[in-house]
């Protein structure tokens, strides 16, 4: 399951973790950002080497800003502490391995 988290454990999850991060950028009123949240559980399940947390833009909106959220859902792949690549919109799980790699 998709870890929610937030300003306060940002850094030390996902900056300071040693494994992949993929970071969910949603909203629970989103419907595209409900439509993957079951598919962002199956690729967590399948994939238990990356880390998927998961931001709620409305209470956590310095993220949102500092990360340019423009639209969501928008996924972020970090490794070492750096944002390394990003898909914006509904995303399939085999993408999602795609992006990981």
């Amino acid at each position: 399951m998709a870890l929610e988290i937030n300003m306060a454990n940002f850094s030390a999850e996902v900056l300071e973790a040693k494994e992949t991060v993929l970071v969910d950028f949603w909203a629970p009123w989103c419907g595209p950002c409900r439509m993957q949240a079951p598919v962002l559980e199956k690729f967590a399940e399948a994939n238990p080497d990356v880390k998927v947390v998961k931001i709620n833009v409305d209470d956590n909106q310095e993220l949102a800003m500092e990360y340019k959220i423009m639209s969501i859902p928008s996924l972020i792949v970090f490794k070492n502490g750096e944002a390394v690549k990003m898909a914006v919109g509904l995303q399939s799980k085999n993408t999602l391995e795609e992006l990981v790699r």
